[in-house]
């Protein structure tokens, strides 16, 4: 059995525990708007946005869930269009199998190993410390797009001491995972700087998740600290959706999924340092 053939059987698993503990949370039939908004966040996280700050937004914007129950929303309902996106691009994208297992090992590795050390670390500096640093490694690729600064990119694996950077870089995402910060556009660039095909982030960033966040989403279903009708609306509505876009990211050419990890990059990057801005206020809101 090959290392893909094993990641799709613990991929498997992840789906079979998933499952039981949603049913045994309680299942409430979600609206329309609930399972739109699932559909619509699980589209662009598939093709590398990321959903939990889309979702947040519109969370907050309507009002729909309250605050304290948001995080385990997000994880609870965006499970099943991760695990869907795993399974999709671990079959549709090239990637060297010992690359992909690895760094997803790492990663889960990192959310359980690094969490007791990274959750110490203040999360509006990690935020703008990881945002500029995405500003300057977009800066980078967008100078490579453009022909100004060749980089390599054409590899499907990682081998030798770009492997050991590749899974050290990982490990560290999978714990700052803890904090809040997503794992996607972090990913694309450590694959992109370390010479792979952009396109190969995917399989890896969307596998590193669908391991950590049906753990996760037991967590929060056993403490009940999740709006089970709204996150039923983010799995029923992503589910869809996350195979839809899938097939437009692989019938992208490479030139194009490069425009898109930069894309992907500057708003993450945006998001990062608003997000820190913010939660500074909020801050000096409480003490005031």
């Amino acid at each position: 059995m090959d290392a893909k053939t094993l990641l799709v059987a613990g991929l498997g698993a992840m789906l079979v525990i998933y499952a039981v503990t949603v049913i045994r949370g309680g299942l409430e039939m979600p609206t329309a708007l609930q399972s739109a908004i699932g559909f619509v966040t699980a589209f662009f996280d598939t093709l590398g946005i990321g959903s939990f700050a889309t979702t947040t937004a519109v969370y907050k914007l309507r009002h729909m869930v309250p605050v304290k129950l948001i995080p385990g929303t997000l994880n609870v309902g965006h499970t099943l269009p991760t695990i869907a996106q795993a399974f999709i691009y671990a079959q549709l994208v090239p990637v060297d199998s010992t690359t992909l297992v690895l760094m997803i090992a790492a990663a889960v590795a990192g959310s359980w190993l690094g969490a007791g050390v990274v959750v110490r670390w203040p999360r509006g500096r990690i935020q703008i410390g990881m945002g500029i640093a995405l500003f300057g490694a977009a800066a980078l690729m967008l100078m490579t797009a453009l022909k100004l600064f060749p980089v390599g990119g054409e590899t499907q694996g990682l081998v030798g001491v770009r492997l050991v950077i590749g899974v050290a870089g990982n490990f560290v995402l999978g714990a700052l995972m803890m904090l809040g910060i997503g794992l996607y556009a972090p990913c694309m660039i450590l694959v992109y700087l370390l010479g792979m095909n952009p396109a190969a982030a995917f399989p890896i960033m969307m596998g590193s998740c669908a391991f950590l966040m049906p753990m996760s989403s037991v967590r929060f279903v056993r403490t009940h600290t999740y709006q089970p009708q709204a996150a039923l609306g983010l799995a029923l509505g992503g589910l869809p959706a996350a195979l839809i876009a899938a097939l437009m990211v692989k019938s992208l050419p490479l030139d194009a999924v490069r425009w898109l990890v930069v894309a992907v990059v500057l708003y993450t990057a945006a998001n990062m340092l608003l997000t820190a801005k913010g939660d500074h206020a909020e801050v000096a809101v409480a003490h005031a």
